[in-house]
């Protein structure tokens, strides 16, 4: 009675955790359900955004997928995202890596959503982030920055300290 009562455990057991990877209970973040909009009149993805905390964002299509880099403020960082447009909403990834960091902490990665709308007079993003395997969800809100061309080079971890904006960008 004992083997069966073993064995129907086991089955149990394996059952649940098959169970909660296919339902994502293996972790992962959880934004809410967003559906896509259309793009605001005369906007596009391609642009340079600012954050206080993460800088600026450079976003630019590549191959059918939206790209882009950032480098924080302080300069501890920089970060690299890739994603795919549907209207006005992009799901992507990300990873981000730490200036001088060696090892498994200089890099951190997730995935995130950003929605794209009109503010008073510039388009915004209004965004979510979270690092992979977890829960736990970050607000990342930027506004597009008038008359600065996206340039994904200028962020290259090299550590030359230009904030990801250059001169030669300004129209």
């Amino acid at each position: 009675m004992r083997a069966r009562a073993w064995a129907f455990l086991c089955i149990l057991v394996v059952a649940l955790a098959a169970m909660s990877v296919g339902c994502g209970g293996g972790g992962g973040a959880k934004f809410g359900v967003i559906k896509a909009g259309e793009m605001p009149a005369g906007e596009a993805w391609p642009g340079v955004y600012f954050n206080p905390v993460y800088g600026y964002l450079h976003m630019i299509e590549q191959d059918g997928n939206i790209v882009g880099r950032w480098k924080r403020t302080d300069g501890s960082h920089w970060g690299e995202l890739s994603g795919t447009a549907e209207g006005n909403v992009i799901h992507f990834t990300w990873k981000e890596h730490k200036y001088g960091g060696v090892g498994p902490s200089a890099d951190s990665q997730g995935s995130g959503v950003f929605v794209y709308k009109m503010g008073e007079k510039f388009g915004e993003l209004e965004g979510q982030y979270a690092l992979a395997d977890s829960n736990q969800v970050g607000e990342w809100h930027c506004i597009k920055q008038n008359g600065l061309k996206p340039d994904l080079n200028s962020i290259n971890g090299k550590g030359i300290d230009t904030m990801g904006v250059t001169p030669d960008q300004w129209k």
